[in-house]
């Protein structure tokens, strides 16, 4: 056997890895009709359907505010981990990986392809532990295209964060950020409202 493919267990054993109980918030078969309906009815469903979509998460546990708009090709793993608040967008492509809550304020965006990931894996555990934290996007922030928030960050109200950002870290309010990782950059400024 090439020794690559010998199993020496120094690093993980993907044999010995377990869910824990309960981690999904809901049992087998309910997250098995969320990922059906996902791929069908909600993905296959019109753009302009968002009232439809709307429906399907709150169906599903999802608190979704008042003229929230996701796109079809949106992913959420488990809806009824996931708050979005009032009039909040959600883009092309992007994922809300919910393995632990996701939280969205009033009046942000989660651009096209961003990925907010609740959920990672133990490196130092050889069993490949699942870790899970949640994330909170503050209100009126903005999360462009393809970027990747980490399991546990929490962005300030008002923020920006810039397109193919990396987020491992808290990022305060009020400030535009980018990078990788994203770092803030200077202070966004407050639109008039006249």
């Amino acid at each position: 056997m090439h020794p690559t493919f010998r199993q020496t267990a120094s690093y993980q054993d993907l044999s010995r890895f377990r869910v824990p109980a309960g981690f999904r918030g809901r049992g087998p078969v309910t997250v098995q009709l969320w990922w059906l309906i996902q791929a069908t009815l909600f993905r296959l469903s019109p753009q302009i359907c968002y009232g439809w979509r709307r429906f399907l998460l709150r169906l599903f546990g999802a608190h979704v505010g008042r003229g929230v708009l996701i796109r079809p090709s949106a992913e959420i793993t488990y809806p009824w981990k996931v708050w979005i608040g009032d009039h909040s967008w959600i883009g092309d492509g992007a994922k809300l990986y919910s393995l632990a809550d996701i939280r969205i304020g009033l009046n942000s965006v989660v651009s096209q392809h961003a990925y907010l990931c609740t959920g990672s894996h133990d490196a130092s555990s050889v069993t490949f532990d699942l870790r899970a934290l949640p994330i909170t996007i503050g209100t009126e922030c903005w999360i462009a295209s393809d970027v990747f928030v980490a399991l546990g960050v929490n962005i300030g109200d008002g923020t920006v964060v810039g397109a193919r950002s990396t987020v491992f870290q808290d990022l305060p309010k009020g400030m535009i950020c980018y990078g990788n990782p994203a770092k803030p950059v200077r202070r966004r400024k407050i639109a008039n409202s006249s």
